[in-house]
């Protein structure tokens, strides 16, 4: 947790970070106002921020302004079906109460898990949209929020129709802030988006509300995988020129998803290979 670390961010940090600051370097990057951008944060690699996580997404609505959409990835992935949990794995005997016992997904108060500090703090802000998906939503504010998180299918959750698909369709923009291509979500649309043959097929559950009441979903979805995204990521930018810099004191990039979705398609065409099922 950050909290947990904030004495070592402050000795890494030369001077606080302050809001002014992230908005001028989202500038000097290459965020402009009006365009429709997809975040991936870590909020400890800025340095130690006058504002916290607040003054990050004010310089991100500042510098878009309501003429372009901010959406960040909101995913609650301790609602799904704990057959699947590796971390951390839970007893046999306990799954079956977890599923008659699982809160259902409700956009205003489930909280994101494992997305750290920054969209945490978005999801919650006035004005935003997060879609309805009980595992892995993603939240938007700004002009097309509508277009981009008012439907999203139970599943493929990655694929058609989902936020992934209509920020494809309207040519985002990815900023990678303190992470790079492990936490790059857009990747996985291009896994749906790939012909590859054999993909292996996880049967999934949540729990979510059906005619107001709560029950437990099962469906079935792709696996997906991310161990070769650093790779795919590595090889791209050795093709395609991106803006690379400095947001505070984090490693930022800022790449167009067009381009780097049909780029991860070929390649996993190309390279990913799952044998036949038996």
């Amino acid at each position: 947790m950050y909290f947990n670390k904030e004495d070592e961010v402050v000795k890494q940090t030369k001077e606080p970070i302050t809001q002014k600051r992230i908005a001028n370097d989202l500038k000097i990057l290459g965020l402009k106002s009006g365009e429709l951008v997809i975040v991936h944060s870590s909020m400890s690699k800025i340095g130690w921020i006058a504002g916290t996580s607040v003054a990050v997404v004010n310089a991100l609505m500042e510098v878009l302004t309501p003429e372009g959409t901010l959406v960040m990835p909101t995913m609650s992935s301790d609602n799904t079906d704990p057959q699947n949990w590796q971390n951390p794995p839970v007893p046999d005997d306990w799954k079956q109460m977890i599923r008659e016992n699982m809160t259902a997904y409700h956009p205003a108060y489930t909280p994101t898990r494992g997305m750290g500090k920054i969209p945490e703090t978005f999801r919650n802000y006035p004005d935003v949209l997060r879609s309805n998906h009980p595992q892995s939503s993603f939240t938007a504010w700004g002009k097309l929020k509508e277009e981009i998180c008012g439907e999203h299918d139970l599943s493929p959750c990655f694929g058609k129709n989902s936020p992934l698909e209509k920020l494809y369709n309207n040519n985002s923009k990815i900023l990678l802030l303190g992470v790079d291509h492990q936490n790059n979500t857009s990747l996985h649309y291009a896994e749906w988006k790939a012909q590859v043959k054999n993909k292996p097929i996880q049967k999934q559950g949540a729990a979510v509300f059906a005619n107001n009441q709560r029950v437990w979903k099962s469906f079935e979805d792709i696996e997906y995988i991310d161990e070769d995204f650093p790779q795919i990521g590595a090889e791209f930018e050795s093709v395609y020129e991106i803006r690379v810099g400095k947001i505070g004191q984090a490693p930022a990039k800022l790449l167009p998803m067009k381009e780097l979705v049909d780029f991860a398609v070929k390649w996993m065409e190309a390279n990913r290979n799952f044998p036949t099922s038996p």
